[in-house]
C-alpha cells in the first residue's frame, strides 16, 4: 500500500469531480461501517444505531452512513470532546461522552436506550466501554427485554477482550457479530466503493484529510495531532523525480 508503484488485479473508476486524496482516504474507514450495517446487522429503515467510538475517522463516517442507509436515530459515543460536539451536524441525534465514571456512563446509555431502543451497535472500541454498554442495556433475567440488539464488533481500540456475564445473554436478545475481511465478499466491497465516492462528490459524505509525502511516512506514523483526520500517504510522481534529477544535474 505504501509504495510509489504497485500492481493491482482490478480497478475502479474514480469520479472526475473527486480529488485523489479523498478517493484514497474514504474506502477503508467508510466500508468499516457500511458493510456491517448492510451485510451483518442488516439495518432496517427507522432503526436506532449506537456508534461506540464515534469520534474517530471511521466513527464520524459511520454517523453519516447510518443516516444515509436509513437509520431513524443515531447515538454517538466517543472520547474526544471537541469532535463529539461536531457529530450532531453529521447526523447524530444524541452524543455521550466516554469521559465519565462507569456509573455515569451506564446511566447515560440506559437513558438513551429507554428513549429509543438500540437496535444495532457498531463497536469500534471493544474492551471496557463495551462491558459498560452491555451491562447497561441487557438487564437481568427478571427484566428480560424481547427486542433484538445486534452488536457488530469492528475494532478493538480499547482492548482485545471483554468479560461478558452469562445473564447478559439469558436476559436479552443480544446477538454479537464480527465484521472483517473474513466475513464480507470482495464483490460487496467493489460494489460499495463507487457508492461511497458518489456520496462524497455530492457532499453527502464528509471526511477530513491531510496529504503526507511518502518520504515523511515515519514521522506521520508517530504523530498524535491528527484526531478526526485521515492521513493519506502521497508517493512522489515519476515526472517529479525526473525533473528533480535534471535540475540537480544542471546545477
Amino acid at each position: 500500500m505504501m509504495a510509489e508503484r504497485t500492481v493491482v488485479s482490478w480497478r475502479l473508476p474514480i469520479p472526475d469531480a473527486l480529488d485523489d486524496v479523498t478517493a484514497a482516504a474514504l474506502p477503508n474507514p467508510a466500508l468499516s461501517s457500511w458493510l456491517p450495517l448492510v451485510w451483518r446487522a442488516r439495518l432496517e429503515p427507522g432503526e436506532t444505531v449506537l456508534i461506540l467510538g464515534a469520534t474517530g475517522v471511521a466513527g464520524r463516517l459511520a454517523v453519516q452512513i447510518a443516516r444515509h442507509l436509513g437509520a431513524g436515530r443515531v447515538v454517538a459515543v466517543g472520547r474526544n470532546p471537541d469532535l463529539l460536539k461536531t457529530l450532531p451536524d453529521l447526523g447524530a441525534a444524541a452524543t455521550i461522552s466516554l469521559n465519565k465514571p462507569d456509573e455515569e456512563l451506564a446511566a447515560a446509555l440506559k437513558a438513551e436506550a429507554n428513549r429509543k431502543h438500540f437496535d444495532i451497535v457498531l463497536d469500534f472500541l471493544w474492551g471496557h466501554p463495551t462491558e459498560v454498554l452491555l451491562d447497561a442495556v441487557t438487564g437481568h433475567d427478571v427484566k428480560a427485554d424481547s427486542r433484538r440488539i445486534r452488536l457488530v464488533e469492528i475494532g478493538e481500540m480499547a482492548g482485545p477482550r471483554i468479560s461478558l456475564a452469562a445473564a447478559a445473554l439469558r436476559s436479552s436478545r443480544l446477538e454479537i457479530y464480527g465484521s472483517g475481511g473474513g466475513g464480507i465478499s470482495y464483490q460487496a466491497i467493489f460494489d460499495t466503493i463507487p457508492q461511497v465516492w458518489a456520496l462524497a462528490v455530492s457532499g453527502k459524505l464528509r471526511i477530513d484529510t491531510e496529504g503526507v509525502p511518502l518520504a515523511s511516512v515515519e514521522n506521520a506514523w508517530l504523530r498524535e495531532d491528527v484526531h478526526g483526520r485521515r492521513l493519506v500517504i502521497i508517493p512522489q510522481q515519476p515526472n517529479q523525480t525526473l525533473q528533480a534529477t535534471a535540475a540537480a544535474l544542471s546545477s
